[in-house]
């Protein structure tokens, strides 16, 4: 009796070290990595939700802006980090299921070296122009790219949503179209604005104001159905692509090496403000959808995603490097 207390008391002992870590997390700032510049869609998601972290959680969290190499060298930068859960990433499609599969090396393995705490945001990419160019339609707008030197359109950064949906439309229409990458959404949208390049392949947060004021005019949107946000823009599907579809998504990860109660924490944690009314109304006016889920959701979604984009990438014989 006395060896089976001993037993239970060492098994208890043992299990006080996870207990008392998830207890006390976070017991530090948050520092919350985004792998594109200020300005862009993915700072604009980011800042929305530490917002809502720091006025209903009492949580101190640092955006953290590492833009370059499509998100990679923020990926890297979580992944030096110490693995106690206070740095997270907010990671998009291009940084978990196009970059590993598109470039020559990324530096890390999506399978092994990162585990999803919730999916946060998804999003349709928009197709928008300076005034200066005559298309008025998409259809206008290919047949301009059909000229010799084709048509420059900017994105937020090699493999970004923005660049695989612009791949895409280019493997579907046949037209040259040429990639100018940017480091995040913002330095492109002022180039685009300043009529330093022609188009833009943007996300509907860093586009949204500029269209509203009539600064950038609107062709398509990248998504599978029109956007909330601007029903009167038409799908790229709907004008002549049927099934094309390519939205951006974001989730927010850890390394594979942060302890499992502390991912299941930090799901509690951002889910919570995810949810809140002020945040879900914030995203809806940026066009929008919020996605707070489980871990296991997340990292089925990111699955499912991968699959698709692999294919399409070896498909098309796209590569971002």
């Amino acid at each position: 009796m006395h060896r089976r207390s001993l037993i239970g008391s060492a098994a208890a002992a043992a299990l006080l070290p996870e207990a008392s870590r998830a207890q006390s997390f976070p017991s530090k700032q948050l520092r919350l990595l985004v792998g594109f510049a200020a300005g862009g869609g993915g700072d604009i998601v980011a800042r929305i939700l530490a917002q809502e972290l720091t006025k209903s959680a009492g949580l101190s969290v640092l955006v953290d802006n590492k833009p370059g190499a499509g998100g990679n060298l923020a990926t890297r930068e979580m992944l030096r980090s110490p693995t106690d859960g206070h740095t997270v990433l907010l990671a998009n499609v291009g940084m978990l299921a196009v970059n590993p599969y598109a470039m020559k090396d990324v530096g890390y393995d999506p399978h092994t070296d990162i585990v999803a705490v919730c999916l946060a945001v998804d999003f349709s990419n928009v197709l928008v122009v300076h005034p200066s160019v005559p298309a008025k339609t998409l259809a206008e707008y290919l047949a301009l790219a059909k000229r010799p030197e084709g048509m420059d359109y900017g994105t937020s950064g090699v493999g970004s949503a923005g660049h695989l949906a612009g791949e895409l439309l280019k493997s579907r229409s046949g037209v040259r179209l040429n990639h100018v990458p940017f480091r995040g959404g913002g330095p492109a949208m002022n180039d685009l604005v300043g009529g330093h390049v022609p188009s833009l392949i943007a996300s509907a947060p860093t586009a949204t104001g500029f269209m509203r004021d009539g600064r950038i005019r609107a062709l398509a949107v990248t998504g599978a159905k029109r956007s909330p946000f601007d029903p009167d823009i038409p799908t790229i599907a709907e004008q002549s692509f049927p099934g094309y579809t390519a939205t951006n998504w974001y989730a927010i990860v850890v390394s594979s090496k942060v302890p499992p109660e502390i991912v299941a924490t930090l799901n509690s944690i951002f889910t919570k403000a995810l949810n809140a009314p002020e945040v879900r109304a914030a995203y809806g006016q940026q066009g929008m959808e919020t996605l707070a889920s489980t871990a296991a959701e997340a990292t089925a979604h990111i699955a499912r995603e991968t699959n698709i984009w692999k294919k399409v990438i070896a498909d098309a014989g796209i590569r971002l490097d």
